[in-house]
């Protein structure tokens, strides 16, 4: 293999496994040999070569050989000359020994506020957001944003730095993931430059990082943290965290640590609604108009994928882009039909079959009423609200009959659900309560 050949396999990679990541993990590395089928690289330190081997080996493998190498295994090597992984970028007003990293150096110029479609599950996320970047002083510190993949966390933390940086240009914005923090860490502990690593992170005036969960279990990175933490919040600096779920459920995490993020104030990004969904697409469509001049997208389309592709807004986008690219490949118009031939392997996978039983349990817990009393004989308001309430989501989200969904409810007559349905859907158009309710369940089921 020559150096070409790996170098057209950087830049595949580039585009596949992102900007941040690429240069944190693929950019150090540099090609050695192959022999006997062992592609073997230098690498700074032996944390990128297992790190790397474990999350990209998989690719680099794939792809050297797609391109005609010959590799079934790959090695990694600590190269004698190379300490440059993740080294700082200064900025441009310090000198390039001050080691503070460029604040733009990590930050998705596509992630900003006026790109950030604003709805229901992400509304609180969205306006304690928009307060911290605003840069005056707030009552939360720190924020924490916390939710599930691709509802909208990332985008927020891009959206804060993109807005400090153009309100306040002299503050020290710093974000990075927990992974790049860590990393950081152990790279100061080998070099014996902690002090510079606790200088660096103290001189900050916002902190910002990324999925905290990362360092739960990792005792020696969570004391540093810990203590960068509390320096911080010692000096009222503002601090806004990622992760996802909320910090007393990360399993691993030190319960001091815990504590100080509950301080602040703990923000949920909920599930995405049909509403947001739609609205995300929309903004899309108009993003995707000048790139696509001519191309004709049927009335329907758009409501379709958004009940459809429930899971998150990545999966939602993902699959508009590639619609987009093949109907405009193909020379044809965005029908239905296009659509769920082009669509059709995200189409299986966001369809997640829903229970029965799965309603039931998740209606108990809400109304906290045991699961034998809802599909039991008795017939108390308390009891047959719920029991009507998840009759109504058996019929709505899964495709069982109302005799099947009956025999699922103690054995009980179609007529009777039918009943029930019916009775549900009259309430949530005067009972605000009963659709709050359903709005919740539903949202708790397709998450």
């Amino acid at each position: 293999m020559t150096q070409d050949m790996w170098g057209q396999v950087r830049d595949i990679l580039k585009g596949v496994v992102g900007a941040n990541n690429y240069t944190n993990w693929i950019e150090p590395i540099e090609f050695g040999s192959i022999s006997g089928g062992v592609a073997t690289f230098f690498v700074p330190t032996n944390f990128i070569g297992n790190y790397v081997a474990q999350h990209y080996g998989d690719q680099i493998m794939y792809h050297l050989n797609r391109l005609g190498a010959s590799v079934q295994r790959l090695s990694f090597a600590i190269a004698a000359n190379a300490q440059r992984a993740m080294a700082p970028v200064a900025r441009p007003s310090e000198p390039h020994d001050s080691g503070f990293p460029d604040p733009a150096a990590h930050i998705d110029p596509r992630f900003t506020f006026d790109s950030f479609v604003v709805g229901k599950p992400n509304e609180l996320a969205h306006a304690a957001a928009r307060r911290v970047a605003e840069g005056g002083p707030v009552s939360f510190n720190p924020l924490f944003l916390y939710g599930g993949v691709g509802l909208g966390k990332t985008h927020l933390m891009h959206a804060i730095a993109h807005e400090l940086r153009a309100r306040q240009p002299h503050l020290n914005v710093l974000y990075l993931s927990a992974e790049q923090f860590m990393y950081r860490f152990i790279t100061a502990l080998r070099d014996r430059k902690m002090m510079d690593f606790k200088q660096m992170f103290r001189a900050v005036d916002v902190l910002m990082v990324d999925d905290v969960q990362f360092i739960a279990g990792k005792d020696s990175t969570q004391d540093e943290f810990f203590h960068t933490f509390n320096a911080l919040v010692d000096q009222h600096k503002q601090i806004i965290i990622s992760a996802d779920r909320a910090p007393g459920e990360i399993k691993d995490l030190e319960e001091r640590i815990k504590s100080r993020l509950q301080c602040g104030l703990v923000v949920d990004l909920h599930p995405t609604d049909y509403e947001l969904r739609l609205g995300v697409l929309q903004a899309k469509v108009e993003m995707y108009r000048g790139q696509y001049p001519g191309l004709s997208l049927r009335d329907g389309v758009l409501e379709f994928l958004a009940h459809r592709l429930s899971t998150n807004v990545r999966v939602l986008e993902g699959a508009l882009t590639r619609l987009f690219a093949f109907a405009s490949l193909v020379g044809r118009e965005i029908t239905l039909e296009l659509t769920q031939d082009c669509l059709a392997d995200i189409l299986r996978a966001s369809d997640r079959k829903i229970t029965v039983e799965e309603i039931q349990r998740k209606v108990s817990d809400h109304y906290n009423i045991r699961l034998s009393d809802l599909i039991g004989p008795k017939r108390v308001r308390t009891l047959a609200r719920p029991r009507q309430i998840a009759m109504y989501l058996a019929k709505s989200m899964t495709n069982r009959s109302l005799p099947e969904i009956g025999r699922r409810f103690g054995g009980r007559d179609h007529t009777t659900v039918m009943h029930g349905v019916r009775r549900i859907e009259e309430l949530r158009a005067t009972d605000s309560q009963i659709s709050d309710d359903l709005e919740l369940l539903r949202r708790a089921l397709e998450a």
